[in-house]
């Protein structure tokens, strides 16, 4: 299909589907009085396929500005005309998107993206002026135009580095400077890909709010605030609490630490946790020497969602509050310190998973990484290796019973399902053709991993709250993450192209049966998208999801084959199922099918596919063939004519250029015609 997101690796792939989303939208635009120059949506499409979620066709206002405002200035090395081209062009491949039916309805509708470009454009040539936004690779390349190389040209280039190496280049170090500094504190725009996610379904709003409500820690946080009260609490001259103020404390939270013999309140984990947590959460706050509530938090004190919400979002600063070292073996905690980093892997992985996940696999992937963010020997001393391990063990189950408290996380105990053993077993190379290299774990890991999952442990699994949470987090971080009941009020093209591309069978299933309770029931709708769609690999894959979510679509599909616009694609179907064989068809069907072949052919690999395909099997008979095609009757308009002007007339033209040249006429230049040489007499 004309497929709007591709992997990284699918490079030929989306370079295709580029080349002709490109040239839609030219004749497009010429056909509605608007303009667009190649090179800026070509560079608006390359943007959105170079991002965290890789969707071409999604665009909101965010996304807008990263365009506009950011990979433009750090990417794009243009003449000055080009790049002020680039708002007008986006504007017309945005309506373009929304025209055709592309538009990927979780994004921004069509107001509020013309809305967004117009802001984004006032700040425009200001972006494109300020040399810190360019990015090093952008920097290099600018300087070396400006010294007159030529970019194509790789002896040029390599004079030109040679000349830098050489100090013969003059630039302006203080800015290469700043963009490398940026780009060693980390902070460039992060624009790798990360995995799309399965759709998941959560509760309704009430039932979410319901269950913050019932969350322990908002219970305890709220009556941690109302013990500080108006006046406050004093603080020791090392910033605790008094000894006696926390065992009171204590028994008000329920942390059972009020008995402890202890010397100081420091030495009451779970109060400092609760403590940390409220000025996290901004409800609590130092102000000379004593705690105090902070005014302004008293709307969320009065709404548990609304204070959950900012509870979770603390959790991800509470590393040195949750990961307190047991004992003085342990100076420091690596999970800790890498804990903004690695706490947000770990539920990701969680996020979507159907079964609860153990404990100890999140454990040993966790130290995994903490062995590779500290640059740890793999030949470091086998017990202090040991040590550390078992140190983020404990720390990552600590975490765990925090989230547990605060109703993000579900904890249980049993034997983990054999989805999270698959994958370690020795036979697993076979089976899958996997290398070493390919497997999560290696080798003494995975041993041990084994072994434990052999027996009952520690589970754990997103709560429904917990998976909300991290959805929006994913969302914030610019990820794909379908959630179920979505796409209700989505066109019905944007409903089945998002099927299509992003749903599994099952969930689409349940989605199609929303989107027909919320629209009559009526399926001609969705037909009649399938029909308006002007991509046929689209039209196809579209129909297919239809015909395998809808109750009854294999009939519905058979009913199609007369269809003036469905039919070429139901017979394309029928005979890729084996449900008909060619001596099925008649003539104009054979020749609609060829029709339906060539255009697919067209729209996934290019015109020059096409023609390969053809010399290959039609040689010099393909101009014939395509007249042919020209002339089927196929509904598709605009695709017989890509199909004409890039396939045919070139293929014409060749022909022309290699036409047979006749012998030279008797008493010209070359040799005379006729048998034999003439006798001299």
């Amino acid at each position: 299909m004309v497929r709007t997101h591709f992997d990284p690796e699918e490079a030929e792939e989306f370079e295709s589907a580029k080349d002709l989303l490109v040239r839609r939208c030219l004749a497009w635009a010429g056909e509605h009085g608007m303009w667009a120059d190649e090179a800026m949506l070509a560079a608006a499409l390359d943007a959105r396929h170079r991002s965290r979620d890789g969707r071409l066709a999604y665009w909101d206002a965010r996304q807008v500005r990263r365009f506009l405002l950011e990979w433009i200035p750090r990417h794009l090395v243009a003449e000055r005309d080009v790049l002020a081209t680039a708002p007008e062009s986006l504007l017309t491949l945005l309506r373009y998107l929304a025209a055709s039916g592309l538009r990927d309805p979780r994004g921004a509708s069509s107001a509020e993206l013309e809305a967004a470009v117009a802001e984004a454009e006032a700040e425009y040539p200001a972006a494109l002026a300020d040399p810190v936004r360019q990015g090093i690779g952008k920097f290099w390349a600018q300087t070396a135009l400006d010294n007159g190389i030529v970019l194509d040209d790789e002896r040029a280039v390599a004079r030109f580095q040679r000349d830098v190496d050489a100090g013969r280049i003059r630039f302006d170090a203080d800015v290469l400077d700043k963009l490398l500094a940026a780009e060693f504190a980390g902070a460039v725009p992060d624009d790798e890909r990360a995995f799309p996610q399965p759709p998941v379904t959560i509760p309704p709003a009430a039932e979410l709010a319901a269950e913050a409500a019932r969350s322990e820690v908002v219970r305890q946080l709220t009556a941690l605030t109302g013990w500080v009260g108006t006046g406050g609490q004093p603080l020791t001259k090392t910033g605790n609490l008094r000894l006696a103020d926390a065992r009171e404390l204590a028994a008000l939270l329920g942390t059972g630490e009020q008995d402890l013999r202890v010397r100081s309140s420091a030495e009451m984990p779970q109060v400092g946790l609760l403590l940390a947590w409220a000025k996290k959460t901004g409800l609590v706050r130092v102000r000379t020497g004593r705690l105090v509530p902070v005014a302004k938090a008293a709307p969320v004190l009065r709404d548990p969602e609304a204070l959950w919400r900012r509870a979770f979002e603390a959790v991800f600063e509470l590393g040195a509050a949750i990961c307190v070292p047991a004992s003085g073996w342990y100076r420091s905690s690596m999970l800790a310190t890498a804990f903004d980093v690695l706490l947000p892997d770990v539920l990701n992985t969680m996020y979507s998973l159907p079964t609860p996940i153990p404990v100890a696999r999140l454990q040993e992937t966790v130290w995994l990484a903490c062995q590779e963010y500290f640059l740890i020997d793999p030949e470091e001393d086998g017990f202090r290796q040991d040590l550390w391990r078992r140190q983020v063990e404990r720390e990552l189950l600590a975490v765990f019973d925090a989230l547990s408290g605060l109703g993000a996380v579900e904890l249980s105990h049993g034997v983990p399902d054999e989805l999270y053993s698959s994958d370690l077993r020795p036979g697993v190379f076979d089976e899958f053709e996997l290398t070493e290299e390919d497997l999560p774990l290696p080798p003494e890991a995975r041993t041990r991993l084994l072994a434990r999952l052999a027996e009952p442990g520690p589970l754990v699994r997103l709560t429904p709250l917990g998976t909300r949470a991290v959805r929006e987090r994913m969302l914030a971080d610019g990820r794909d993450a379908p959630l179920v009941g979505e796409l209700t009020d989505a066109t019905a093209g944007e409903l089945l192209g998002v099927l299509a591309q992003h749903y599994p069978q099952e969930t689409a299933a349940v989605e199609l049966e929303g989107w027909l309770a919320a629209h009559g029931g009526d399926v001609e709708p969705l037909l009649d998208a399938i029909r308006a769609c002007p991509f046929r690999t689209r039209a196809s894959a579209m129909l297919a999801t239809l015909v395998k979510v809808l109750p009854g679509g294999r009939s519905t599909q058979t009913g199609l084959r007369r269809d003036p616009v469905l039919g070429p694609l139901v017979l394309t179907a029928l005979l890729e199922a084996g449900e008909l064989r060619p001596e099925n068809f008649t003539a104009d069907e054979h020749s609609l099918l060829m029709a339906e072949g060539l255009i697919l052919l067209l729209e996934l690999g290019g015109p020059e596919a096409v023609m390969e395909q053809l010399g290959e099997s039609a040689g010099r008979n393909a101009p014939e063939l395509v007249a042919e095609v020209l002339d089927s009757g196929h509904p598709a308009r605009a695709a017989l004519e890509e199909l004409r002007t890039l396939v045919y007339e070139p293929m014409l033209a060749r022909n022309s250029r290699l036409r047979l040249v006749r012998s030279p006429a008797p008493g010209s230049r070359g040799r005379p015609s006729g048998h034999g040489r003439k006798r001299r007499h």
